[in-house]
């Protein structure tokens, strides 16, 4: 299975992501026709700073997920692509997953009284803040082929000592 993944190092906090994102969750898909939305359309992906550096967080889907077993209505379940999805009607906005996020992900979607969280563009063969990234801060790849590049990149490094 395909993950997202984050190379911190390259981030250079455009932001480029949380636009894409924004957009690819618009009514009408592009950036003119979603700036014009009422509520506008919101990110997914959040680049976060700490004054040093940048980092593009979303949901990490995790193993044992803490917001599948705090949702009280079910809404939050795993797909059959492993990722953990909202079923919109079934949120009924108690913003139990957003207290227990490890990551602090998920958000509020203030007009609607429900969750938003990263859904890794299901309709899409990569998400659309992976594709929007100018420098490959993001990755989306299977975690085993990622680790072999990474480890081929570390012996590269050493042979030009």
């Amino acid at each position: 299975m395909k993950e997202l993944l984050i190379r911190p190092e390259l981030c250079l906090g455009c932001r480029s992501c949380e636009l894409a994102c924004a957009v690819e969750h618009s009514r009408g898909k592009t950036l003119l026709s979603a700036i014009r939305e009422n509520p506008l359309p919101q990110y997914r992906v959040h680049v976060v700073t700490d004054g040093r550096g940048f980092l593009p967080l979303q949901c990490r889907n995790c193993e044992d997920a803490p917001c599948l077993t705090a949702c009280l209505t079910g809404a939050l379940h795993r797909d059959a692509r492993g990722v953990v999805t909202c079923t919109t009607e079934l949120c009924v906005g108690c913003w139990m997953c957003i207290m227990v996020c490890p990551f602090g992900i998920i958000t509020q979607k203030h007009e609607e009284r429900r969750i938003s969280k990263c859904d890794r563009c299901p309709d899409r063969e990569e998400p659309a803040c992976v594709n929007a990234c100018p420098v490959g801060a993001l990755i989306y790849a299977e975690i085993d082929d990622q680790a072999r590049l990474q480890r081929q990149q570390v012996l590269a490094g050493l042979r030009t000592l």
